[in-house]
């Protein structure tokens, strides 16, 4: 495959040009649509009015927002002016938008109004009470010395703020040339966008992504989709996470599609949206896929159109693959690994291979993409079947963390290999297996312990929808094997059943020690379960019984 040297402006120029009456964007519950023409308009627009508040080339735009019309907006509009696209999770609390503002060196917060329980301009309000203080674009903040411009994302009125409309307006005052000024400077290996590691452990890092990045991974990932201009793409995965920015957008402007969105993932709307806009390709982490299944008015909607579609974020039971593949038509699914890093695809699975092997393993590398897997305490590289560190190298590979070049020196070797911290293998086949990470690595009584491993093999048993295994602390062992496991409805177990289940099967300091039903799994708003807040909840749940742990 050969790769594509385009930056983000230039792709949607060509399609607005090419193809300027096909719709780009459609949000199917309030009619929204927006041909390649349109939005190209929209997108200059924006970008003039950006311009016209002083968004200078390098600045960092951070957006915070859920799935609304013009979080994608903002995405186009950054690239074409040469500032950088900073996604904010939704998810976020105060705390955490602070240090995010901080490190990134944010010159302009873009904002909706919020998500679930949180109130994104009260906590804005609260964090920078100077914006009251000062005139629009005059903001002068002590804490956040580097901003000078917050953003409202829709059409209300906040004291301080601009909203989108008036950046709009704003931008009729800027010439046309101006934009194409800016444009004309912009190289495709310049950083476009800054995405913040998911924080399942530690501090968050700014990951920094060049066009090239994104755009060839968006393009492969198509490619290995069989995707054509033809595919109506349905979103529901959240924008700020490569997932959806890069494995759906990039993947859909770089091949002229069109992008269905829904503001945020509700499983009775998925459906309703695959039906009414006749999708062909739907993404999703398996817990998604299994909400839509078990929707209790999953078999009143029409999913025929659906072909394709990525799942990712987590191992996938078969039961579930050939449920997505049987049921809901997807016979072309695939299997997507990767990381922020990485831009974020690494390997994937391909649409000829056989439900187990999608359900089993990660594929196999991307196009243009080298990976090898090394003993991570000797640096030698693996031989078949033998487990070690996930490393890739390529054009999809970050060009490092933001003003840390220690973190970036430690994930990057001098031979351009990206460590992944992921543990896996390769198969006779040549299928890439991911068998754990090397912080969730369990040590008990010397012995590694891979939660990866052990989840598969709890997944045989029927009853089990999702499990999860993590460490709790041991005074004998230094730490003992938990399994925290959502039953299947209508199924019924028991903490003996699970640990009968593994006596004789696996070795018997694989076993867990301790077995949690539990309802819902502490994750990430991009749908990684978090391991460390599992650890926690396994020490609240045990002393509950009375157990005490270290």
């Amino acid at each position: 495959m050969e790769l594509l040297d385009y930056t983000l402006g230039e792709i949607l120029e060509k399609w607005a040009y090419e193809t300027p009456d096909k719709e780009f964007m459609v949000y199917p519950d309030r009619n929204l649509r927006f041909t390649y023409r349109q939005f190209n308009e929209r997108v200059n627009n924006l970008a003039k009015g950006m311009l016209y508040i002083g968004v200078k080339p390098g600045d960092k735009v951070g957006v915070w927002a859920k799935n609304v019309p013009d979080w994608t907006t903002f995405m186009f509009a950054t690239a074409k002016i040469g500032a950088v696209l900073v996604t904010i999770n939704t998810s976020y609390k105060s705390a955490e938008l602070e240090y995010l503002l901080k490190n990134a060196d944010i010159n302009t917060l873009c904002l909706a109004d919020g998500y679930r329980d949180s109130d994104f301009v009260k906590m804005v309000f609260e964090l920078i009470p100077e914006i009251k203080e000062h005139a629009r674009g005059n903001l002068i903040c002590e804490k956040f010395p580097e901003l000078k411009n917050i953003v409202f994302i829709g059409p209300e009125k906040h004291r301080g703020m601009y909203n989108t409309a008036e950046l709009i307006l704003l931008g009729n005052h800027v010439d046309d040339i101006e934009i194409e000024s800016a444009s004309k400077l912009i190289k495709c290996h310049d950083v476009v966008n800054m995405q913040y590691t998911s924080g399942t452990t530690g501090f968050p890092k700014g990951v920094m992504l060049s066009h090239h990045n994104i755009i060839n991974n968006g393009y492969a990932t198509g490619e290995n989709m069989r995707f054509t201009s033809n595919e109506k793409v349905l979103i529901c995965v959240p924008l700020f996470h490569c997932f959806g920015c890069v494995l759906a957008v990039c993947a859909i402007i770089t091949h002229g599609a069109t992008a269905v969105f829904n503001e945020e993932f509700d499983p009775l709307l998925v459906l309703a949206s695959v039906e009414k806009e006749r999708c062909t390709a739907l993404y999703g982490v398996p817990t998604m896929f299994i909400a839509e299944l078990n929707h209790p008015m999953f078999e009143m909607f029409d999913l025929s159109s659906l072909r394709t579609g990525i799942m990712a974020g987590a191992p996938c039971p078969i039961e579930v693959m050939n449920q997505v593949m049987d049921k809901m038509n997807m016979k072309d699914i695939i299997i997507v690994y990767g990381l922020t890093e990485t831009s974020p695809g690494m390997t994937a699975t391909r649409a000829h291979n056989s439900p187990e092997v999608r359900s089993t393993t990660v594929g196999f590398e991307y196009p243009n993409v080298e990976v090898k897997l090394v003993n991570p305490e000797t640096g030698e590289e693996c031989g078949v079947e033998e487990q070690g560190e996930i490393c890739c190298r390529g054009y999809n590979v970050m060009k490092g963390y933001y003003n840390n070049p220690e973190a970036t020196k430690n994930a990057i070797d001098s031979d351009g290999w990206l460590h992944s911290g992921d543990l896996g293998l390769k198969t006779n086949d040549g299928f890439y297996r991911i068998t754990g990470r090397i912080k969730d690595m369990i040590i008990r009584g010397g012995e590694n312990v891979y939660p990866r491993e052990i989840e598969n093999f709890l997944y045989r048993m029927p009853q089990i929808e999702t499990v999860e295994v993590a460490g709790i602390p041991s005074t004998k062992y230094g730490e003992e094997v938990a399994a925290f496991i959502r039953i299947n409805k209508g199924k019924s177990l028991t903490e003996e059943e699970v640990i009968d289940f593994c006596r004789g099967k696996i070795a018997r300091y694989k076993t867990p020690k301790y077995v949690f039903f539990i309802d819902e799994f502490p994750m990430t708003a991009s749908g990684k379960i978090q391991k460390y807040k599992l650890s926690k909840l396994g020490i609240e749940l045990c002393e509950k019984k009375g157990i005490t742990v270290k």
